[in-house]
């Protein structure tokens, strides 16, 4: 009995395992290089971490509604409906 135990113990702390890297990968975003920036807010978003997004003004602009001022702070633009 204490084998077959033992076994199942094992295979549930693998699953939970393979479980626990899938939702961390999704946390950060998964298989989409951008993470979670949704457009037209920037609710937690640190520019830094998303170089896809904010290293070109442009596709900022066009794609998330975001817009860079003159001092670097990026913010959403007026009417932002994307």
């Amino acid at each position: 009995m204490s084998g077959k135990m033992a076994f199942g113990a094992l295979a549930i702390i693998s699953a939970l395992g393979v479980l626990g890297t899938a939702s961390a990968a999704l946390a950060k975003g998964g298989r989409h290089p951008s993470g979670n920036v949704r457009p037209c807010s920037l609710d937690g978003v640190n520019p830094v971490y998303h170089p896809l997004v904010f290293g070109n003004p442009a596709v900022a602009a066009r794609e998330y509604g975001f817009v860079k001022s003159r001092d670097g702070a990026w913010h959403v633009e007026p009417n932002c409906h994307r």
